[in-house]
This record gives structure tokens, sequence and C-alpha cells, in this order.
């Protein structure tokens, strides 16, 4: 899943050690979800949608949206 955590963190200044810090995970969690390795849970997700203050939607994009396919 492709997801803007990346550039969220880095428009903070937030190294990954201390963004996993803020979210109770390890720092190989972090650097597994920014590159698309690991789906973090859904409790996971809101924990880190929260902490940006943004919706999941604004930070996680599905791989067939992310390729312009919708099969809705």
């Amino acid at each position: 899943m492709k997801n803007n955590l990346p550039v969220l963190r880095a428009e903070r200044r937030w190294s990954q050690a201390l963004l996993a810090e803020k979210l109770g995970v390890s720092r190989q969690t972090v650097n597994a979800i920014e590159k698309g390795r690991y789906d973090p849970s859904l409790p996971l997700a809101f924990k880190i949608a929260a902490l940006f203050g943004l919706a999941i939607e604004d930070i996680f994009l599905p791989e067939e949206v992310e390729h312009g396919r919708r099969d809705a």
C-alpha cells in the first residue's frame, strides 16, 4: 500500500525513530510501513492519522487507486 508517511514525517523533521516513539512501535515498523512492505493494523493506521491530524485516506492509498484503477 502506498503512503505519504515519509513526506509527512519529513515536513515535521521527525526521524523514523521519533515517529516510532510517538506511535509506540519500533523504528523498523515505521521503515517497513513507509516502504510499503507492511500494512499497519487499523488501530495503528488511526493512530498515525490522528498524530498527523489527517484522515486515514489522506495518508494511505490502495495500490488500485494509485494506478488509476477503481473496481467499485
